[in-house]
């Protein structure tokens, strides 16, 4: 299991169409509307890091999306 912490961008006024896509996406576990620097923080839970790879990769390809920024949770 690999953990992804992505946090994304999108145009003002496409937040809602935005967040129902992405709830979308298999391997999405949690998105959360957020104040701040970004839009969203999406967590996603998959089996390997090319997995984590393709979800940001099908985010990125949602209508409205601008940026995405993720970090990869490892473990100790």
């Amino acid at each position: 299991m690999v953990i992804g912490v992505t946090m994304i961008n999108v145009v003002p006024g496409e937040e809602r169409s935005s967040y129902n896509e992405i709830l979308k996406i298999d391997g999405v576990r949690d998105v959360f509307h957020v104040f701040g620097e970004y839009d969203f923080i999406v967590i996603i839970d998959v089996n390997g890091l090319s997995e984590i790879n393709k979800t940001v990769d099908t985010i990125r390809e949602i209508k409205g999306v601008t940026a995405t920024k993720t970090i990869i949770g490892a473990e100790l």
